[in-house]
């Protein structure tokens, strides 16, 4: 094995400066001034603050719609996730099987990707639109009046459609990339082996399928929570009313439209916690049941 020599010592760590300049700057500074600005009554212009130790927390947990934004937000983000990576995996298995038109049917199913979150709003508000949407006019002829924006169980399912949508796409080409790295050995003794390819799948290409599956689990639990943040600003046009809404979503609402900036801030605080609570349970339990080789 060959080690790169450096000259001086303090090199190596020059060359790591520009990435560790990004991460202090962008993430750890930001954080710790979110962690700050929990304790404090903010002035929204900056001229001053007074602090309130934990009476933003308190005052966050009492309220009632931070808890149906909570119990929201969890709703939406199992549905997300569980349906992303169901209906992702269905049609990589599905890929994985066509021999003619292969390229042309992966390519339809990746194209999504290449749209940014609010493109993809704009294009699912077009479909759900309760004037001229077809989705919405398919639903109004099977007696479901579907009112877009104005009901809150309607506008709860576009986000929700529309961010599994959007992020079906990217599971797809994961899975379809471990589908195919399973040596073709293995599929051809589990075929002589076991004739069903059902359990074929849940035997033999799913426990193969595990590293992969629990790294699209992490990265679909932190789009659910973070990067459907543009989709929903789009589908509620900046005007949420009585519609449901994200945690994330309600930091951005009362920190830049209400100018609570502590109460915004205490919010975030939990969001960290909560991830980093999920972090640790996801690597500590869930891993051990994923095998590498």
């Amino acid at each position: 094995m060959i080690k790169s020599q450096f000259k001086s010592p303090l090199f190596p760590y020059l060359l790591l400066l520009p990435q560790l300049s990004i991460v202090v700057i962008f993430f750890y500074w930001p954080a710790a001034e979110a962690i700050r600005s929990s304790f404090y009554l903010e002035d929204p212009f900056g001229f001053s603050s007074t602090f309130v130790g934990l009476d933003n927390f308190r005052d966050m947990v009492s309220r009632s719609d931070y808890v149906a934004t909570a119990e929201f937000t969890i709703i939406f983000s199992v549905i997300v996730t569980l349906f992303s990576l169901a209906i992702a995996l269905l049609l990589a298995v599905t890929a994985d099987r066509v021999l003619r038109g292969a390229s042309t049917y992966k390519t339809l199913l990746m194209w999504v990707y290449a749209i940014a979150p609010p493109v993809a709003a704009l294009i699912g508000i077009m479909m759900f639109d309760t004037l001229v949407g077809p989705i919405a006019r398919f639903f109004q002829a099977l007696g479901w009046n579907y009112q877009l924006g104005t009901n809150r169980f309607d506008t709860a399912f576009a986000m929700i459609v529309i961010s599994i949508w959007k992020q079906v796409p990217v599971n797809f080409i994961f899975f379809l990339s471990g589908l195919q790295g399973i040596p073709k050995s293995v599929q051809e003794a589990a075929a002589i082996d076991c004739a069903s390819s059902t359990r074929r799948f849940w035997t033999i290409t799913f426990p193969l399928l595990a590293p992969t599956g629990f790294f699209l689990l992490i990265i679909n639990i932190t789009y659910s929570l973070f990067d459907t943040f543009g989709i929903i600003d789009v589908v509620l046009k900046g005007e949420p009313g009585n519609n449901p809404v994200t945690l994330v979503y309600k930091v951005f609402l009362d920190g830049f439209r209400g100018n609570d900036l502590g109460g915004s801030s205490a919010q975030s605080v939990i969001l960290m916690i909560l991830v980093l609570i999920l972090t640790v349970f996801q690597f500590r339990l869930i891993e051990r049941r994923v095998h590498y080789n």
